[in-house]
């Protein structure tokens, strides 16, 4: 962890006003939290800093209010939550500028907790202006990012302060950043990715960095339907991108010439229609009837698959092997990943997954407390899987 300034290294803190950016884009109903992942996920680290007798003002967004003050999008409703996670108040200030940001902050003690309103609520903040960010720096002596999920935007309060104050990593941020790194910056090898998922669209740049930094890549889900019809296989109704099969032949040219051995389904479980429990075949894939519907890799897939598990010390996972939200066509993302979790509990396998519904999947599959790491930050999971540089992390690297 030494490429990223971490609470390790702020030194002393008491006294000190930590504006400690979290994610607190919580599920709501009718003004409640429905899901307290995310808050229970940075109640460590808020406590340790509160612990160290800082004062620790909380920065985050809701929703998307594009620099408009909309009810909705308050993060007031967040707060009873908050404090019920912590076990200790959280006071609340109506915005995260001005005079009652600054008067809320003047009120605190060393130990208390403080959540400003939404920082969307001004365009300041998704433009990254450097008034904003002034703005939002001028109530603290350190930053602290424990928001991995939003460091793929360079938004003022995600990189803009990380230049204004002092800036360290959170522990949730410190210990995504370490599974990452675990995962394809400095893995052990070989190193086996599996990624599965509707669509190659969404996913080419995925598809080709990791071709170039990994020794197996397994493609699942409708996805995988795009590679076996650029191959001259028939997928029948399956979804499949048929536009797409030139870039699936480039995709699998750069991994012959990187040494990487590409993983496609063999047989699959056909249907003719997408609902649980509908009938269903399992097939060669060269041989899917013309009104099937390829919604799940089938067992001679998985068996290899688990092979190549086996041989690997590094797994990363983004996405189901197939229609996992309808039985029986979850049977090939939970085999794999009871598998998977398996040769983790050994200590046989450093295992990274997160991104989409990869989280859904493995809870489905009663794995998600199991692997490495789990990430839940979606959108800058995929970013870091893609190979690009994400502003809030490098604004958090140690000098020199």
């Amino acid at each position: 962890m030494s490429a990223f300034r971490t609470l390790d290294d702020a030194g002393s803190l008491q006294g000190k006003r930590v504006l400690l950016r979290v994610d607190l884009n919580v599920p709501m109903d009718n003004g409640r939290v429905t899901d307290a992942t995310r808050i229970e996920r940075v109640v460590p680290t808020i406590r340790e800093i509160a612990g160290k007798g800082a004062k620790v003002v909380l920065l985050a967004h809701f929703g998307r209010p594009k620099g408009k003050r909309e009810a909705k999008d308050s993060l007031e409703p967040v707060v009873p939550a908050l404090s019920k996670a912590l076990g200790q108040p959280v006071a609340f200030a109506s915005d995260c500028i001005g005079d009652p940001a600054a008067q809320a902050v003047a009120a605190m003690k060393d130990g208390d907790v403080l959540l400003l309103e939404n920082t969307r609520y001004h365009a300041g903040e998704e433009k990254n202006e450097a008034g904003f960010a002034d703005a939002l720096a001028a109530n603290g002596d350190i930053y602290v990012n424990e928001a991995f999920s939003a460091a793929h935007r360079a938004h003022a309060s995600t990189e803009g302060l990380a230049h204004r104050l002092p800036a360290y990593a959170g522990r949730e941020m410190q210990a995504e950043l370490d599974a990452l790194t675990k995962g394809l910056e400095s893995p052990q090898r070989p190193v086996i990715a599996l990624v599965g998922g509707a669509k190659v669209s969404s996913k080419i740049d995925l598809l080709e960095n990791l071709v170039a930094k990994v020794d197996m890549l397994v493609i699942g889900g409708g996805m995988a339907n795009t590679f076996l019809h650029a191959q001259g296989k028939g997928v029948g109704k399956s979804l499949c991108e048929k536009d797409l099969a030139e870039t699936a032949t480039r995709i699998l040219a750069a991994a012959e010439k990187a040494g990487c051995r590409i993983i496609l389904p063999v047989d699959a479980v056909s249907a003719s229609e997408f609902k649980a429990n509908a009938a269903h075949e399992t097939v060669p894939v060269d041989a899917v009837p013309e009104t099937g519907m390829i919604l799940d890799a089938g067992p001679q897939s998985v068996a290899e698959i688990n092979a190549a598990i086996d041989v690997a010390k590094t797994l990363v996972w983004n996405g189901p092997l197939g229609a996992f939200e309808l039985t029986p066509f979850d049977a090939a993302t939970v085999a794999a990943a009871r598998h998977a979790a398996e040769r983790t509990e050994a200590g046989q396998l450093v295992s990274v997954a997160g991104g989409g519904d990869t989280v859904a999947a493995l809870n489905h599959a009663g794995v998600g407390q199991t692997f490495t790491y789990v990430s839940t930050a979606g959108g800058a999971f995929l970013e870091w899987l893609e190979g690009k540089a994400l502003p809030g992390v490098e604004a958090l690297r140690a000098k020199g």
